[in-house]
């Protein structure tokens, strides 16, 4: 079970960084065979961690499984559920699906509560579902979260949310009551929309670690480390970017263009390296909605989305692999967390710096090559030795100084990390 130690998570009195995938689909679109194999292949690029939305996800691609959590009506227009019959059987093949995560040491993080099922969220006006009876909702947190608790889960209290109306407020306190009353031992957060930070108060306290999503809007890539550095002068626990951009996920709001490998490193180095260093999410366009090609997958409005690849394509798109880079490195180097410099290098807030503990070991995270003046650190080659990663070719360099205090150019065609050793 995952415990809380300052701004780290621990398991077994161990650090535990969060590294997980995100498949919001897997309970409503996979079949057994096909998860199996999935997690196998998770679990061989160091993921520890798959988020999961309980319910239906209203964004998921099309799936002909024909399983929901509830009763069903459908029409043209969508769906109803009757939220007073639970179908056990959607919730045993989730046990089951539960159990392979937890044979494989892997944690879940469970969402109990999506934004399309709340009144008053953005998301419920967009939604094809009829929003949750209030009356419910103790019976179906109640229900699940006895179920599931043997998994010792994390659990979500919302998905994509906003907090716009008070009726809103009152739907997620009630949720998350009833969550903790039945599972008083589990990790809660709220998982919110993208690039927004705006929390309740009351929920703030009550969260063991803030979760927030820079998101898949081109314009809004700068919350990955805006946001943490906000969040990390009022929030004591552990903070994650839990939906950074997605691995060939279009931009959103229907703009041409899709997030590449590099895209995705940049959003996850900036945030690590910022204060979210907790952990990081990795998400894979066409595995968070288990697509299968020629399946309808009709996110056209909203954050208006391209097609995704089929599942078997993304579940091997590099972004897994560079983001499985990044917390070995930073396990290996910040086993007790990393501190924000809050220093601006090169006159550029997109270069993110983050130092040890004890002050003598820094990364330095530059999205585009170029030479660095590391000067404002304290920094140069009288005090210190330099080591030089190629984050897109997962090769190791020698630095070199072209000043006492200039960091010279190196051959990486992409992103760099860069290390620097204090001399004692």
């Amino acid at each position: 079970m995952l415990r809380i130690r300052n701004h780290q998570f621990i398991q077994d009195s161990k650090p535990f960084f969060y590294f997980a995938d995100t498949c919001w689909s897997a309970f409503t679109n996979i079949a057994e065979s096909d998860w199996n194999y999935y997690l196998d292949y998770r679990r061989q690029q160091g993921f520890n961690v798959i988020q999961i939305n309980i319910l239906k996800q209203w964004d998921s691609s099309g799936m002909d499984l024909n399983i929901y959590p509830f009763a069903i009506t459908k029409d043209d227009s969508g769906y109803r559920f009757d939220y007073s019959k639970i179908n056990v059987s959607y919730f045993d093949r989730a046990e089951k699906m539960l159990t392979a995560i937890q044979q494989r040491g892997m944690v879940p993080a469970l969402v109990l509560l999506w934004s399309n099922y709340v009144p008053g969220t953005w998301a419920s006006k967009l939604a094809r579902n009829n929003m949750f009876t209030f009356a419910e909702l103790d019976h179906y947190v109640s229900y699940v979260t006895k179920r599931f608790k043997k998994f010792n889960p994390i659990y979500f209290v919302s998905g994509d949310t906003d907090f716009p109306t008070t009726e809103t407020i009152n739907y997620y306190r009630e949720v998350l009551k009833a969550a903790k009353e039945n599972d008083p031992e589990a990790l809660y957060s709220f998982h919110i929309k993208g690039r927004f930070s705006d929390v309740p108060s009351e929920f703030l306290e009550q969260m063991d670690f803030f979760s927030y999503q820079s998101g898949h809007n081109i314009d809004g890539q700068a919350t990955a480390y805006t946001i943490p550095m906000s969040e990390r002068t009022k929030f004591n626990g552990p903070i994650v970017n839990t939906e950074p951009c997605y691995d060939q996920i279009s931009y959103s709001r229907n703009k041409y263009g899709r997030f590449s490998s590099h895209d995705v490193r940049s959003a996850a180095w900036r945030s690590v390296l910022s204060g979210a260093d907790a952990g990081i999410t990795y998400g894979a366009h066409g595995i968070w909605s288990w697509h299968h090609t020629g399946a309808s997958f009709g996110v056209v409005a909203g954050e208006g989305f391209d097609v995704p690849f089929d599942w078997h394509d993304a579940l091997q798109f590099r972004g897994a692999t560079d983001l499985s880079q990044l917390k070995q490195l930073i396990l290996s180097n910040f086993p007790n967390g990393c501190v924000p410099t809050d220093i601006q290098l090169n006159n550029n807030e997109e270069i993110r710096s983050a130092t040890n503990i004890e002050n003598n070991r820094y990364f330095i995270y530059l999205p585009t090559n170029t030479e660095l003046d590391v000067s404002p650190l304290g920094l140069n080659q009288n005090n210190s030795e330099v080591t030089i990663f190629d984050l897109q070719k997962h090769i190791q360099l020698r630095g070199r100084w072209m000043a006492s205090s200039r960091i010279g150019l190196s051959t990486c065609l992409e992103d760099v990390l860069i290390v620097i050793e204090r001399k004692i």
